[in-house]
């Protein structure tokens, strides 16, 4: 059985959110009052979604203040169970 690639947070980011609506790093960082190197850094597979980020990128975005977390958490979760 093959299994299906987890995706990773920096993809959903980009791809079902900051795309659609044409948001670059730095709008996204300003619009969300946090650091544009840490945006980079979640875009670059190199940082992580905290329960602040979570928030920040949720009011943005018009989702719930955990949907990110949840998201990276359950990412985590799969990633941690395919290594089994």
């Amino acid at each position: 059985m093959k299994n299906i690639p987890t995706p990773k947070i920096s993809e959903i980011l980009k791809q079902d959110f900051m795309s659609p609506q044409n948001i670059s790093a730095y709008t996204l960082a300003k619009q969300t009052d946090l650091p544009a190197s840490q945006i980079q850094e979640i875009l670059q597979d190199h940082g992580r979604i905290t329960t602040d980020v979570s928030a920040r990128l949720g009011h943005f975005f018009n989702v719930s203040d955990k949907y990110f977390l949840n998201l990276q958490n359950d990412i985590d979760s799969r990633n941690t169970n395919t290594k089994f």
